[in-house]
């Protein structure tokens, strides 16, 4: 079990949700049980995989919800790519999201790596 507070990669998710909720605030009427919803079940899905996995007994059960949290932000970038082409945000918002999204995703990356190794 690991101390979820002191985990810089559940904080940084934590950060993105905040942004990715006030940037999609401003999304069309239309879009809000679309493409709103969807990008803020994404975000959420990342913090909580992060949050579940370190609250687990296991390194192997970690290993698992991480990799469950990697596809979260797959999708997420995914969503804020079209969210992009529809013009819902501008260019400058898209740089920011999408890389504080590849960061993140860096991030997890680094900690399953660390996890895997432990796991041997």
């Amino acid at each position: 079990m690991h101390k979820l507070r002191d985990l810089k990669i559940w904080h940084k998710a934590v950060d993105l949700s905040e942004f990715v909720y006030n940037t999609t605030a401003c999304f069309p009427k239309e879009e809000q049980y679309n493409l709103t919803n969807q990008m803020r079940r994404s975000v959420v899905s990342i913090a909580s995989n992060i949050a579940e996995g370190a609250g687990r007994n296991t390194d192997k059960e970690l290993n698992h919800f991480l990799g469950m949290a990697t596809g979260s932000a797959y999708e997420l970038y995914t969503q804020v790519v079209l969210a992009q082409r529809l013009a819902f945000i501008n260019i400058s918002v898209y740089s920011l999201l999408s890389d504080q999204v590849e960061e993140l995703l860096k991030m997890i990356y680094s900690f399953k790596q660390t996890v895997k190794n432990r796991i041997k």
